[in-house]
């Protein structure tokens, strides 16, 4: 899969920490966010195709699963890049008010999977779905960070592909953006990644009870 170029590199600037529901620590500047996105969107399909064709070859019985499951990843995605932009407003979960991350990622997945999420990050990282390991990341999987490996889960985010994602960051971070794991805050905070739409896993399973 052709590489993407990387973001140019960002001005370094001070992070803003917002605890309960969701904390965002990003950088400031957009530079080169909207011509980034089309050759992103092409390398979501092709992680998508991948996936799907994994998927299959590795258990024939779950076909009609890996369709659904691919599918609402599209859909997911896809809502995602329209909302890129949106302010960042904590404690939002709408495009009318804004949002936070945890807000962001509960919105698309209603919205979109018909899947209801736990509202805020530290009862999104208890969910009990499948744990990925940084190297397997798929499109549509959820990922954590907390502030430079201190602290617990304080933000989060979709993986979109080729080692970006998807996420709501702070008023200063310009809300609905895309940014990269290869960037040195996100490497330094990253924490776990979670898999939700699974092949074979039910909505009614997503969240632990």
């Amino acid at each position: 899969m052709p590489m993407l170029k990387r973001f140019a590199p960002l001005v370094p600037m001070s992070f803003v920490l917002l605890l309960a529901a969701c904390a965002s620590h990003s950088p400031e500047s957009q530079t080169e966010l909207v011509t980034s996105v089309p050759a992103t969107r092409a390398a979501i399909q092709i992680d998508q195709d991948k996936a799907t064709l994994a998927n299959v070859e590795q258990d024939e019985g779950a076909g009609n699963n890996n369709g659904d499951s691919s599918g609402r990843v599209s859909s997911i995605l896809d809502r995602a890049f329209e909302l890129i932009g949106t302010p960042y407003r904590f404690g939002g979960g709408s495009e009318k008010t804004g949002f936070d991350c945890s807000g962001f990622v509960g919105y698309l997945f209603r919205e979109e999977a018909g899947i209801k999420l736990p509202r805020s990050t530290r009862e999104m990282i208890n969910m009990d779905v499948p744990l990925v390991s940084k190297e397997d990341l798929q499109p549509g999987d959820l990922i954590f960070f907390n502030n430079r490996g201190r602290g617990r889960v304080s933000h989060a985010g979709i993986y979109i592909g080729d080692g970006q994602f998807i996420h709501s960051a702070s008023r200063r971070g310009g809300g609905v953006r895309v940014d990269s794991l290869d960037e040195s805050y996100w490497r330094l905070s990253y924490l776990e990644a979670k898999r939700v739409l699974e092949p074979g896993y039910q909505a009614s399973h997503t969240v632990k009870r």
